[in-house]
Protein backbone atom coordinates (compact mmCIF):
# COMPACT_ATOMS: atom_id res chain seq x y z
CA UNK A 1 0.00 0.00 0.00
CA UNK A 2 1.25 3.18 -0.71
CA UNK A 3 2.36 5.60 2.43
CA UNK A 4 2.31 8.88 2.64
CA UNK A 5 4.62 11.48 1.16
CA UNK A 6 7.93 11.47 3.21
CA UNK A 7 6.35 8.89 5.91
CA UNK A 8 7.91 5.30 6.77
CA UNK A 9 5.59 3.00 8.27
CA UNK A 10 6.56 0.24 10.77
CA UNK A 11 6.03 -3.12 9.93
CA UNK A 12 4.38 -4.96 12.27
CA UNK A 13 4.81 -8.73 13.37
CA UNK A 14 1.58 -10.42 13.88
CA UNK A 15 2.20 -13.88 14.77
CA UNK A 16 3.12 -15.50 11.26
CA UNK A 17 2.54 -12.43 10.16
CA UNK A 18 3.70 -9.02 9.37
CA UNK A 19 1.49 -5.50 9.28
CA UNK A 20 3.78 -4.47 6.33
CA UNK A 21 1.37 -2.86 3.72
CA UNK A 22 2.58 -5.39 1.12
CA UNK A 23 -0.62 -7.43 1.83
CA UNK A 24 -3.57 -6.84 3.79
CA UNK A 25 -4.53 -8.07 7.11
CA UNK A 26 -7.65 -9.54 7.48
CA UNK A 27 -9.46 -9.69 10.87
CA UNK A 28 -12.25 -11.82 10.78
CA UNK A 29 -14.67 -13.81 13.03
CA UNK A 30 -18.21 -13.53 14.79
CA UNK A 31 -19.10 -10.62 17.25
CA UNK A 32 -19.53 -12.55 19.97
CA UNK A 33 -18.45 -16.45 21.09
CA UNK A 34 -22.14 -17.65 20.98
CA UNK A 35 -20.89 -21.70 21.87
CA UNK A 36 -18.10 -23.51 21.50
CA UNK A 37 -19.52 -25.84 19.30
CA UNK A 38 -20.27 -22.76 16.75
CA UNK A 39 -17.14 -20.68 17.46
CA UNK A 40 -15.06 -23.83 16.06
CA UNK A 41 -17.06 -24.53 13.41
CA UNK A 42 -17.45 -20.87 12.23
CA UNK A 43 -13.35 -20.45 12.56
CA UNK A 44 -12.60 -23.98 10.99
CA UNK A 45 -14.81 -22.21 7.84
CA UNK A 46 -13.13 -18.94 8.20
CA UNK A 47 -9.61 -20.46 8.18
CA UNK A 48 -10.09 -22.78 5.12
CA UNK A 49 -11.02 -20.10 3.07
CA UNK A 50 -8.67 -18.13 4.24
CA UNK A 51 -5.54 -20.56 3.75
CA UNK A 52 -7.18 -21.09 0.14
CA UNK A 53 -7.41 -17.47 -0.94
CA UNK A 54 -4.07 -17.16 0.24
CA UNK A 55 -4.89 -14.22 3.14
CA UNK A 56 -3.19 -12.82 6.35
CA UNK A 57 -5.70 -13.84 9.19
CA UNK A 58 -6.23 -13.15 12.53
CA UNK A 59 -9.39 -14.77 13.67
CA UNK A 60 -11.63 -12.26 16.17
CA UNK A 61 -14.46 -12.84 18.77
CA UNK A 62 -15.30 -11.78 21.79
CA UNK A 63 -15.60 -13.30 25.04
CA UNK A 64 -17.79 -10.55 26.28
CA UNK A 65 -20.14 -7.61 24.82
CA UNK A 66 -20.16 -5.51 27.59
CA UNK A 67 -21.63 -2.52 25.59
CA UNK A 68 -24.95 -3.80 24.69
CA UNK A 69 -28.00 -1.17 24.29
CA UNK A 70 -29.63 -3.71 26.50
CA UNK A 71 -28.90 -5.44 30.05
CA UNK A 72 -31.08 -8.45 28.67
CA UNK A 73 -28.78 -8.90 25.21
CA UNK A 74 -26.41 -12.10 25.80
CA UNK A 75 -22.80 -10.92 26.77
CA UNK A 76 -20.60 -14.28 26.23
CA UNK A 77 -18.81 -16.80 28.64
CA UNK A 78 -16.50 -14.40 29.91
CA UNK A 79 -12.64 -13.06 30.43
CA UNK A 80 -10.75 -16.47 30.62
CA UNK A 81 -12.90 -19.31 29.50
CA UNK A 82 -13.40 -17.45 26.25
CA UNK A 83 -9.66 -16.37 25.77
CA UNK A 84 -8.68 -19.97 26.67
CA UNK A 85 -10.95 -21.24 23.84
CA UNK A 86 -10.17 -18.47 21.14
CA UNK A 87 -6.21 -19.59 22.24
CA UNK A 88 -6.51 -22.94 21.15
CA UNK A 89 -8.27 -22.79 18.09
CA UNK A 90 -5.64 -20.04 17.13
CA UNK A 91 -3.37 -22.51 17.98
CA UNK A 92 -4.86 -25.61 16.26
CA UNK A 93 -5.06 -23.68 13.25
CA UNK A 94 -1.80 -21.71 13.27
CA UNK A 95 -3.09 -18.09 13.46
CA UNK A 96 -3.09 -15.40 15.66
CA UNK A 97 -6.12 -14.33 17.99
CA UNK A 98 -7.55 -11.11 18.65
CA UNK A 99 -10.33 -9.99 21.43
CA UNK A 100 -11.71 -7.07 23.30
CA UNK A 101 -11.00 -6.60 26.58
CA UNK A 102 -12.48 -4.13 29.11
CA UNK A 103 -10.79 -3.21 32.29
CA UNK A 104 -6.73 -3.27 33.21
CA UNK A 105 -7.59 -6.99 35.11
CA UNK A 106 -9.35 -7.92 31.97
CA UNK A 107 -6.23 -6.96 29.98
CA UNK A 108 -4.00 -9.03 32.29
CA UNK A 109 -5.40 -12.41 32.21
CA UNK A 110 -6.54 -12.34 28.41
CA UNK A 111 -2.55 -11.29 27.72
CA UNK A 112 -2.03 -14.79 28.84
CA UNK A 113 -3.64 -16.20 25.66
CA UNK A 114 -4.21 -13.88 23.19
CA UNK A 115 -1.84 -12.71 20.44
CA UNK A 116 -3.84 -8.63 20.16
CA UNK A 117 -5.03 -7.06 22.72
CA UNK A 118 -8.62 -4.99 21.25
CA UNK A 119 -9.08 -1.80 22.79
CA UNK A 120 -12.95 -0.86 22.35
CA UNK A 121 -13.94 2.41 20.74
CA UNK A 122 -15.69 3.64 23.79
CA UNK A 123 -13.01 2.80 26.26
CA UNK A 124 -9.83 4.53 23.90
CA UNK A 125 -8.89 6.76 26.21
CA UNK A 126 -8.85 4.86 29.72
CA UNK A 127 -5.53 5.58 30.25
CA UNK A 128 -5.28 2.75 33.13
CA UNK A 129 -6.66 0.22 30.50
CA UNK A 130 -4.41 1.14 27.47
CA UNK A 131 -1.55 1.65 29.32
CA UNK A 132 -2.21 -2.25 30.82
CA UNK A 133 -2.66 -3.81 27.74
CA UNK A 134 0.59 -2.43 26.40
CA UNK A 135 2.52 -3.49 29.26
CA UNK A 136 1.81 -6.92 28.39
CA UNK A 137 3.94 -6.71 25.55
CA UNK A 138 0.88 -7.94 23.57
CA UNK A 139 0.06 -6.22 20.46
CA UNK A 140 -2.51 -3.74 21.50
CA UNK A 141 -5.37 -2.61 18.71
CA UNK A 142 -7.39 0.82 19.60
CA UNK A 143 -10.28 1.40 17.99
CA UNK A 144 -10.62 4.74 17.86
CA UNK A 145 -13.70 6.51 19.71
CA UNK A 146 -16.65 7.47 17.70
CA UNK A 147 -16.06 11.01 19.35
CA UNK A 148 -12.44 11.43 18.21
CA UNK A 149 -10.99 13.23 15.53
CA UNK A 150 -8.48 11.02 13.45
CA UNK A 151 -5.36 13.36 14.75
CA UNK A 152 -6.72 12.59 18.45
CA UNK A 153 -5.11 8.95 18.34
CA UNK A 154 -1.77 10.39 18.95
CA UNK A 155 -2.33 11.30 22.27
CA UNK A 156 -3.47 7.17 22.98
CA UNK A 157 -0.33 6.27 20.65
CA UNK A 158 1.89 8.09 23.30
CA UNK A 159 0.34 6.46 26.41
CA UNK A 160 1.49 3.20 24.28
CA UNK A 161 4.86 4.07 23.63
CA UNK A 162 5.46 5.84 27.01
CA UNK A 163 4.63 2.08 28.61
CA UNK A 164 7.51 0.45 26.50
CA UNK A 165 4.98 -0.89 23.73
CA UNK A 166 5.92 0.08 19.71
CA UNK A 167 3.54 -3.18 19.11
CA UNK A 168 0.11 -1.09 18.01
CA UNK A 169 -2.36 0.06 15.42
CA UNK A 170 -4.86 1.49 15.42
CA UNK A 171 -8.67 0.84 13.66
CA UNK A 172 -11.29 3.08 12.24
CA UNK A 173 -14.98 2.49 13.05
CA UNK A 174 -16.73 5.76 11.67
CA UNK A 175 -17.64 8.46 14.08
CA UNK A 176 -20.92 9.51 15.50
CA UNK A 177 -22.99 11.84 13.04
CA UNK A 178 -26.49 12.45 14.76
CA UNK A 179 -29.07 10.23 16.00
CA UNK A 180 -28.56 6.37 15.66
CA UNK A 181 -26.11 6.40 12.59
CA UNK A 182 -22.42 6.74 12.19
CA UNK A 183 -20.10 7.69 8.83
CA UNK A 184 -16.93 6.51 7.47
CA UNK A 185 -14.44 9.24 6.31
CA UNK A 186 -12.04 7.83 4.38
CA UNK A 187 -9.63 10.85 4.79
CA UNK A 188 -9.10 9.39 8.65
CA UNK A 189 -7.36 6.22 7.13
CA UNK A 190 -4.68 8.73 5.51
CA UNK A 191 -4.63 11.23 8.17
CA UNK A 192 -3.70 7.94 10.75
CA UNK A 193 -0.85 6.73 8.34
CA UNK A 194 0.40 9.98 8.14
CA UNK A 195 1.46 10.23 11.31
CA UNK A 196 3.17 7.52 11.50
CA UNK A 197 0.35 4.26 12.48
CA UNK A 198 -1.00 1.31 11.38
CA UNK A 199 -4.39 1.86 10.51
CA UNK A 200 -7.34 -0.72 10.38
CA UNK A 201 -10.72 -0.49 8.78
CA UNK A 202 -13.67 -2.04 10.84
CA UNK A 203 -16.13 -2.68 7.86
CA UNK A 204 -18.87 -4.04 10.31
CA UNK A 205 -19.05 -0.93 12.81
CA UNK A 206 -18.78 1.43 10.38
CA UNK A 207 -22.02 0.38 9.32
CA UNK A 208 -23.69 -0.09 12.95
CA UNK A 209 -26.72 2.19 14.28
CA UNK A 210 -26.33 2.17 17.77
CA UNK A 211 -29.21 1.38 19.65
CA UNK A 212 -31.23 1.93 15.90
CA UNK A 213 -33.92 -0.82 16.33
CA UNK A 214 -34.63 0.47 19.85
CA UNK A 215 -33.42 -2.06 22.20
CA UNK A 216 -30.94 -3.17 19.90
CA UNK A 217 -28.23 -1.95 17.63
CA UNK A 218 -29.24 -2.08 13.63
CA UNK A 219 -26.98 -1.67 10.68
CA UNK A 220 -26.26 -1.46 6.85
CA UNK A 221 -24.45 -4.71 6.58
CA UNK A 222 -24.84 -5.31 3.11
CA UNK A 223 -22.65 -1.74 2.74
CA UNK A 224 -19.68 -3.14 4.52
CA UNK A 225 -18.21 -4.58 1.46
CA UNK A 226 -18.92 -1.34 -0.30
CA UNK A 227 -17.19 0.70 3.08
CA UNK A 228 -14.38 -2.00 3.14
CA UNK A 229 -13.82 -1.39 -0.42
CA UNK A 230 -13.56 2.40 -0.42
CA UNK A 231 -11.21 1.65 2.57
CA UNK A 232 -8.85 -0.30 0.77
CA UNK A 233 -8.75 2.28 -2.07
CA UNK A 234 -7.81 5.08 -0.08
CA UNK A 235 -5.11 3.30 2.04
CA UNK A 236 -5.21 1.28 5.10
CA UNK A 237 -3.15 -1.95 6.44
CA UNK A 238 -6.11 -4.54 7.02
CA UNK A 239 -9.39 -4.79 6.95
CA UNK A 240 -12.10 -6.09 10.07
CA UNK A 241 -15.16 -7.84 9.31
CA UNK A 242 -17.61 -10.09 11.44
CA UNK A 243 -19.18 -12.82 9.61
CA UNK A 244 -21.87 -15.57 10.70
CA UNK A 245 -23.23 -18.40 8.79
CA UNK A 246 -26.64 -16.78 9.42
CA UNK A 247 -26.51 -13.21 10.59
CA UNK A 248 -30.45 -13.12 11.13
CA UNK A 249 -29.89 -15.36 14.40
CA UNK A 250 -26.46 -13.86 15.39
CA UNK A 251 -26.66 -12.85 19.09
CA UNK A 252 -24.78 -9.90 18.44
CA UNK A 253 -24.73 -6.86 15.44
CA UNK A 254 -26.25 -9.65 12.82
CA UNK A 255 -27.63 -6.54 10.96
CA UNK A 256 -23.70 -5.37 10.35
CA UNK A 257 -22.10 -8.57 9.42
CA UNK A 258 -21.35 -10.44 6.04
CA UNK A 259 -22.63 -13.64 5.57
CA UNK A 260 -19.99 -16.49 5.78
CA UNK A 261 -21.31 -17.57 2.52
CA UNK A 262 -20.25 -14.02 0.87
CA UNK A 263 -17.41 -13.97 2.17
CA UNK A 264 -14.86 -15.38 -0.03
CA UNK A 265 -16.08 -12.85 -2.59
CA UNK A 266 -15.86 -9.83 -0.47
CA UNK A 267 -11.93 -11.14 0.46
CA UNK A 268 -11.13 -11.81 -3.03
CA UNK A 269 -12.50 -8.36 -4.29
CA UNK A 270 -10.69 -6.62 -1.94
CA UNK A 271 -7.30 -8.08 -2.59
CA UNK A 272 -7.52 -7.51 -5.50
CA UNK A 273 -8.32 -4.02 -5.40
CA UNK A 274 -5.21 -3.93 -2.84
CA UNK A 275 -2.75 -4.87 -5.34
CA UNK A 276 -4.02 -2.45 -7.84
CA UNK A 277 -3.68 0.51 -5.69
CA UNK A 278 -0.14 -0.63 -4.42
CA UNK A 279 1.31 -1.04 -7.75
CA UNK A 280 3.81 1.66 -8.72
CA UNK A 281 2.08 4.71 -9.96
CA UNK A 282 3.40 5.05 -13.79
CA UNK A 283 6.01 7.21 -15.09
CA UNK A 284 5.20 9.52 -17.40
CA UNK A 285 7.88 9.78 -20.45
Amino acid sequence: MTEPAGVTLPDLAIGPWKMDGVEPIFILGPCVMESEGFLRELSAAIHAMAREEGIRLILKASYDKANRTSGGSYRGPGCREGSALLAAIGKEHGVPVTTDVHSPEEAEIAAEYIDVLQIPAFLCRQTDLVVTAARTGRVVNVKKGQFLAPWDVKHIAEKIAAAGNDRFFFTERGATFGYNNLVADMRSLYWIREMGFRVVFDATHSVQRPGGLGGTSGGDGKLAPVLARAAVAAGCDGVFMETHFDPSVSLSDGPNMVPFAELRGVVRRLRALHRMVSAPEPVET
